[in-house]
């Protein structure tokens, strides 16, 4: 008689939690490295620092466990890989800081915060463990999104830093960037919206140049996301986050349609607003002077609006070589905003072409990893939210690289995972 066996389904967590100790390690050992190149000793605080941050990590992976058993195994840690990484690189900034002076207890600040992104990412694993629960309020994302986006429009709340008023906050208390947590919103309305109406947006109008253009009057949402990108951009002068929302919905509106002349309507979009946008604001002038001319002297000691910060990356990354300096042995701090704008040029100085080649491998590992995930979903709203956040996290690389790089112009935005600074740390691990 035949025995039945009953195969085990392989959930991938053990896979998981080995990669996880790889990442914590990997981090636990750039922070030592720094100590003992800007010290000689390994740092006072190492071992509690490593205790929260791997039982941070654990603890994730303790639920995922638990609550979503068969999520993708690398996304964890792969994040945790660049987190730890990105901590080391703002420890080795304070240390410099410190040592001239200057304001410096960013690392301690940044892990407080990973506290804080991290409960949250288990709280939206514990409630959402379907996520089609989250189609079920569509609209009230929206609602959601667009106050998090006016919120630093609000008089005596909203606060204006280096000419962007994208922040909020209360006295001296510790300012936030609700517009990171709007992106989560309008990803999560974009989804819903755009799995309900793909099938009127996807009809045929008329063709131009060989191209099946879409009918008139489904131009409505591309127009509506457009003119919501310019009001980010005009009123509270944030170029980065402008170009985010409106390529993030063109994205996920070409993933829905199968359609390129959504993205062609969208890129000429674009192309005109920026052209306006450059002609009417000195701001956005101001960065496409930089981008191109960032050798001249005029353009280089210009106060503010000058390329002295994009220039002194530029140097910093060619300093690092092809190995970079070493951690601690370069001198980012000279660029300003190394821990959080420019942390990919102070990554560049120490860990030379190959480290930020790696960090990128990284990136694109997350990015392709949350594609496949939503390949495999099965409805159509979890296939186009995992496209849609893979793409934000893909496209904000690409942006924040270019713009260290002179690719193209600076936007402001930062690397995920990485940088200093807590609304983006929080946003991107929930």
């Amino acid at each position: 008689m035949a025995t039945i066996t009953h195969e085990r389904v392989r959930t991938g967590r053990g896979y998981e939690l080995v990669l996880l100790i790889l990442a914590v390690g990997m981090g636990v050992f750039a922070y030592v490295q720094v100590g003992l190149a800007m010290n000689e000793q390994v740092p006072v605080n190492l071992v509690a620092q490593a205790s929260v941050f791997t039982a941070l990590a654990v603890l994730v992976h303790l639920l995922v466990r638990w609550k979503a058993p068969y999520a993708d195994p690398v996304i964890l840690p792969t994040a945790v890989a660049l987190t730890g990484i990105g901590l080391a690189a703002i420890y080795r900034l304070d240390l410099s800081y410190a040592a001239r002076g200057q304001n410096s207890g960013f690392a301690p600040r940044q892990l407080v915060w990973l506290l804080l992104g991290m409960a949250a990412a288990t709280v939206v694993v514990w409630l959402f463990r379907d996520h089609r629960i989250m189609k079920r309020y569509t609209y009230l994302f929206l609602v959601a999104g667009l106050g998090l986006l006016l919120l630093p429009l609000v008089p005596g709340l909203g606060r204006t830093i280096n000419g962007s008023r994208i922040w909020i906050g209360i006295g001296d208390i510790v300012s936030f960037q609700p517009g990171e947590l709007a992106k989560i919103c309008l990803a999560i309305f974009f989804a819903g919206y755009l799995v309900d109406a793909r099938d009127n947006l996807a009809l045929a109008g008329p063709r131009v140049l060989g191209m099946q253009l879409p009918r008139v009057r489904d131009l409505g949402p591309i127009l509506v996301a457009w003119a919501m990108a310019v009001f980010v951009l005009v009123f509270q002068r944030d170029l980065g986050t402008s170009l985010l929302f409106f390529g993030f919905f063109v994205a996920m509106l070409y993933v829905a349609t199968e359609r390129l002349s959504w993205v062609v309507i969208g890129l000429g979009l674009f192309a005109g607003g920026a052209f306006a946008a450059a002609q009417a604001f000195p701001h956005v002038m101001a960065r496409v002077d930089v981008w191109l001319h960032a050798l001249e002297p005029e353009i280089y000691n210009r106060d503010p609006g000058g390329s002295y910060q994009v220039v002194q990356g530029l140097f910093g990354m060619a300093n690092g070589g092809l190995f970079g300096a070493g951690w601690g042995e370069g001198y980012p701090y000279l660029v300003p905003y190394a821990n959080s704008d420019f942390i990919f040029a102070t990554l560049g100085e120490e860990l030379g072409l190959t480290g930020v080649l790696a960090v990128v491998v990284m990136y694109m590992i997350l990015t392709g990893r949350g594609i496949r995930t939503g390949m495999g979903v099965r409805d159509g709203f979890g296939k186009l939210l995992c496209g849609g956040l893979a793409f934000v996290i893909a496209f904000q690389c690409f942006v924040v690289i270019g713009g260290v790089t002179r690719l193209i112009p600076l936007t402001g935005l930062t690397l995920p995972f990485m940088a200093y600074g807590g609304s983006s740390l929080l946003a991107n691990w929930i």
